[in-house]
């Protein structure tokens, strides 16, 4: 090879080098700019995802949600099947926009044949309350949101065809759905409840004292009485009532882990059925977007859909 040959072939080498060098790069890049963009931004444009602007009567302003569907949903096979629902709920001082926005709930959700519904419940503890006549969020869930949703897609209408679930607040808001209205659910699921929100006696003035006070009243309330998640337990198996499956779920480095270790421990002295786990992990969105799955998987099994 000549001189000039050589340089050439140096040349081509260098420019080849530095190619593969910028699309490395490039590709990496594009990995960590997807690892780090919200998970809200990258559904957005799912079409399995669909948000309702509900007109609440009841509440007296709009509650959105986000819904979920299934993968096959949409597919001509799937024409005129309708789905089980797991009604999701947030914890205090979040929305109705956390599970899609702060978990991999999409992805968790495409290998299971059900609707996910995530309503809006503000700081309502989930509650009618007992000071302000028109927040009536239990009611706006019983009475409004499940046949809003049940109309508008093609969700199952029996027990057998619902769940219920949430974390914090919403745990505890799930729990006390499936011990107060244990006809309509197959599955009351629970993580990091709140369970004892409504004896809670907060003396420090904050955002969480006045949703108390708001929702609960004061501590000797026919409204506190009336949902607390403790009594209601013993009350339901006083009646021997048949109870959805209870799953509670906790981090041991929770600050709600002493709660749901007690409830838990009641619902073990009164022998209602249900799973306990409780895993290293804090009040955290990395917990509850690893437990999220096992809430799924297990309403997958109460469903008798197990994938």
């Amino acid at each position: 090879m000549t001189k000039y040959g050589q340089v050439l072939l140096t040349l081509a080498l260098i420019v080849l080098t530095c190619s593969l060098n910028a699309h490395t790069q490039n590709k990496a890049s594009d990995n960590a700019l997807a690892a780090h963009t919200p998970q809200a931004a990258r559904t957005q444009q799912d079409p399995r995802v669909q948000t309702i602007q509900f007109e609440s009567k009841l509440v007296g302003k709009t509650l959105p949600y986000n819904v979920l569907l299934p993968v096959s949903y949409n597919q001509t096979a799937a024409k005129g099947r309708r789905y089980p629902v797991i009604y999701l709920l947030h914890g205090f001082s979040g929305h109705y926009t956390n599970w899609l926005e702060k978990t991999q709930l999409v992805d968790y959700a495409a290998g299971y044949e059900f609707i996910i519904v995530m309503p809006e419940g503000n700081d309502g503890w989930y509650t009618d309350s007992a000071t302000v006549p028109t927040d009536k969020y239990e009611s706006y869930i019983l009475q409004e949101l499940i046949p809003d949703v049940e109309k508008r897609f093609r969700a199952g209408s029996d027990a057998g065809s619902r769940a219920i679930a949430g974390l914090s607040m919403g745990g505890y808001g799930a729990i006390k759905f499936g011990l107060k209205h244990p006809e309509l659910f197959a599955l009351a699921a629970s993580l990091s409840g709140a369970f004892s929100a409504a004896s809670w006696d907060v003396k420090d003035p904050g955002a969480i004292r006045d949703s108390l006070m708001q929702a609960f009243g004061p501590l000797n309330s026919e409204t506190r009485a009336a949902n607390d998640v403790p009594k209601l337990a013993r009350e339901a198996k006083a009646k021997n009532t048949t109870l959805p499956f209870l799953y509670v779920d906790c981090g041991t480095a929770d600050h709600l882990f002493g709660d749901n270790r007690e409830f838990v421990s009641l619902l073990v002295e009164l022998k209602i059925p249900h799973e306990y786990r409780q895993l290293p992990g804090s009040h955290s969105w990395t917990y509850w977007d690893s437990q999220v799955q096992e809430v799924l998987r297990i309403a997958a099994k109460r469903f008798g859909k197990g994938l």
